[in-house]
């Protein structure tokens, strides 16, 4: 049995609530008041409720009257998104787009994409941090739609791939760590004596992957790149942080380089899987291949 309740008809319970009176309404739909108060009475009619109470002044809505506008705007609303995401796939431009980056690069780097892909689209955009081996299978197993992340000495056979840029790494301890003590090279059997800070990788399937952990040296490891900064400024242990990321905890003196060290410079990449690109995808490829810089 086909329901009397219309689109055309909430739209004009909706509109009478926002503005207040049937004609108000009446207006703002280009309808003559009498053919509102016409399709109302009908709608009561059919349903055999009294959807406004007329005994005052002003018409108000009933309890079953407020109970349908309720429940009507979210109807109003997922029809309007099923509209819109409709719209979006006749016109090639994805629905979602995720966009997987490895966790030593600061979210704050999407947010002018994020925003330039607003103005063009209304692709729903998810950021999503993984950790090492973790970036690479979220790629491959279709969780996400782009990658950026360090490069690879052979990616795999499916993928492309562009440089970015350019990110260095610099070795840091809390500027109390008793590792500012040690005297000598700062080589493998030197570092083993430290413990190091590091992240989960978050690979669910594939072997994790480690970077620049040795296998006898002490380890924390943390679950994001945020406690890994705030273990090693409360003097947990030594590690990696991305230089421009280190500058400041460094300049405030609540983080100091490793003597000995250097800085590890690491190519950052931008990869997809050729099977499929739609224009949201597209878009912020040629994005981030022009507007690239780190923050």
């Amino acid at each position: 049995m086909q329901s009397p309740i219309t689109l055309e008809a909430l739209h004009i319970l909706d509109a009478i609530e926002r503005r207040g009176s049937f004609a108000a309404a009446a207006n703002e739909l280009n309808r003559a008041p009498s053919s509102l108060s016409y399709q109302i009475q009908k709608l009561e009619q059919d349903l055999d409720i009294t959807i406004f109470d007329r005994s005052g002044h002003k018409a108000n809505f009933t309890d079953a009257g407020q109970l349908i506008l309720e429940r009507g705007r979210a109807i109003l609303s997922a029809t309007e998104k099923l509209v819109n995401d409709a719209n979006l796939l006749a016109n090639g431009w994805e629905l979602d787009l995720t966009v997987a980056y490895d966790g030593i690069i600061p979210t704050a780097n999407f947010f002018p994409m994020v925003d330039a892909l607003g103005n063009v689209s209304k692709t729903r955009v998810r950021l999503q941090e993984e950790i090492l081996a973790g970036c690479w299978e979220s790629l491959a197993e279709g969780r996400a739609d782009l990658l950026i992340c360090p490069k690879l000495e052979t990616l795999p056979h499916d993928v492309k791939a562009e440089t970015l840029g350019e990110m260095s790494m610099s070795w840091v301890a809390a500027a109390d760590h008793h590792v500012h003590k040690r005297s000598g090279p700062f080589d493998d059997a030197a570092r083993e004596r430290y413990r190091v800070i590091a992240i989960a990788d978050t690979a669910r399937g594939q072997p994790a992957i480690s970077v620049n952990v040795l296998q006898k040296q002490p380890r924390l490891t943390v679950t994001n790149f945020n406690s890994k900064i705030d273990a090693l400024v409360q003097g947990l242990g030594i590690g990696t942080l991305p230089t421009q990321v280190a500058k400041p905890l460094i300049e405030s003196g609540r983080l100091k380089v490793i003597e000995g060290t250097e800085e590890q410079s690491i190519d950052i990449i931008l990869a997809w899987r050729r099977n499929k690109i739609g224009e949201a995808k597209s878009w912020c490829i040629q994005f981030l291949k022009k507007n690239w810089k780190l923050v």
